[in-house]
């Protein structure tokens, strides 16, 4: 009986903290990011939190069902981040740079269907501004 205990607790899904989010290429310019989505409810309020590292040219898209104003805070988030919020035409509303592990909010000027986020600094570095053309996100 204890056998079969350990093949069935070795056989169930790993916590959701170990779980991996689908990756995906995206470009602004001739800028690329690799990206894990985040598209279900879930997966958007976990996020980045608990991460130690970002990658150079890494982040995370969130996808929402709907265009809304959303809004995004840094609750458990333990690396700096910039985040551009999308509008659904994939242009690029406004970025903000967060701190890590506050709650303050930073949200889009208008409705958005996506949120980037990246390294603190990313956006900034590329010269990557608001109103310019996000290719590749999920549909």
């Amino acid at each position: 009986m204890k056998q079969l205990l350990l093949l069935v607790a070795l056989a169930l899904p790993l916590s959701s903290s170990a779980q991996e989010f689908p990756r995906i290429s995206i470009s602004i310019g001739v800028h690329l990011i690799q990206a894990e989505v985040a598209a279900t409810q879930e997966n958007r309020a976990r996020g980045l939190m608990f991460r130690e590292k970002l990658g150079q040219n890494e982040g995370m898209v969130f996808r929402f069902p709907v265009p809304q104003r959303v809004c995004m805070w840094m609750k458990n988030t333990l690396i700096p981040l910039s985040v551009a919020f999308i509008g659904e035409d994939g242009r690029i509303i406004n970025i903000e740079d967060m701190q890590p592990q506050t709650t303050g909010e930073h949200c889009s000027q208008q409705a958005a269907r996506y949120a980037l986020e990246t390294r603190q600094g990313w956006f900034k570095q590329r010269n990557i501004k608001a109103g310019e053309l996000v290719s590749g996100l999920p549909k």
